[in-house]
C-alpha cells in the first residue's frame, strides 16, 4: 500500500503495517484495550492481552503486515511519527466461518480493532483509515466490506455511518454477554460504472 497522506488540523500518514513494527503494533493495542468503550468495543481485556507472548504480537503483525494477503492492520501517524490510530481488515472467503463463527456467504473484508486516540478524533481520520482498508480490501477482490458493532457503542456507530456504512438488519450476540447486541454494517464494492 503506498503510503497516504491527510492533513485535518495536523498532518498524518496513512500505511500498512510492517513485519518488525510489532512493538508498536502491541503498544497501540494495549493503549485501544484501556479505552472507556474498550469492554464493548473489543473482543479482549487488556489483562489478556498484556499477558500474551512477544510470539502472540510477532505472528501477528507476520499475519497482517504489509505483503500479507489474508489481513492488513493499517496505521496512523501522527505529525512526530507517534501511531495514533489503526484499523485490520481481514479477508473472509465465501462458503466459510468467519471469526466469530457466521457463514461467509461472499468475499469480503472485514474491519475489527478499529482504534483512533481520543486527542486525534473527530477530524476525519477515522474515515482515512477505513478508505485505505476499502482500498485493501477491493484490490483483493472483496464484493463488500463489513464492521460488527456494539449497539450501546454509539460514537463508532456514528464514525461508521459518517464513513459510508449502513446496516445490514444481521444482528448478533459476540462473547459472554448473550445481551450485547451487535450490529453488521457494511459498504458494497463500488459500481466501476458510476465512476463517469
Amino acid at each position: 500500500m503506498v503510503p497516504r497522506y491527510y492533513r485535518g488540523r495536523m498532518s498524518y500518514k496513512v500505511r500498512s503495517l510492517r513485519v518488525d513494527e510489532w512493538p508498536l503494533a502491541k503498544a497501540l493495542r494495549l493503549e485501544a484495550l484501556r479505552d472507556p468503550v474498550a469492554s464493548i468495543a473489543f473482543m479482549e481485556t487488556y489483562e489478556s492481552a498484556v499477558a500474551r507472548p512477544e510470539s502472540f504480537w510477532r505472528e501477528r503483525a507476520e499475519r497482517s503486515a504489509e505483503g500479507a494477503s489474508g489481513a492488513q492492520q493499517i496505521i496512523a501517524e501522527g505529525p512526530d511519527g507517534e501511531w495514533v490510530g489503526t484499523v485490520t481488515v481481514l479477508m473472509e472467503e465465501a462458503g466459510t466461518r468467519d471469526w466469530a463463527g457466521m457463514p461467509v456467504e461472499r468475499l469480503q473484508g472485514h474491519l475489527v480493532a478499529v482504534y483512533v486516540q481520543p486527542e486525534h478524533r473527530g477530524i476525519g481520520l477515522t474515515e482515512v483509515l477505513f478508505d485505505a482498508g476499502l482500498e485493501w480490501a477491493w484490490a483483493r477482490g472483496a464484493e463488500r466490506v463489513r464492521l460488527l458493532v456494539h449497539e450501546d457503542n454509539a460514537r463508532a456507530l456514528r464514525a461508521y455511518r459518517r464513513a459510508g456504512f449502513t446496516e445490514t438488519g444481521l444482528i448478533t450476540t459476540l462473547g459472554s454477554d448473550p445481551g450485547g447486541r451487535e450490529l453488521e454494517l457494511a459498504v458494497e464494492r463500488p459500481d466501476p460504472e458510476s465512476d463517469g
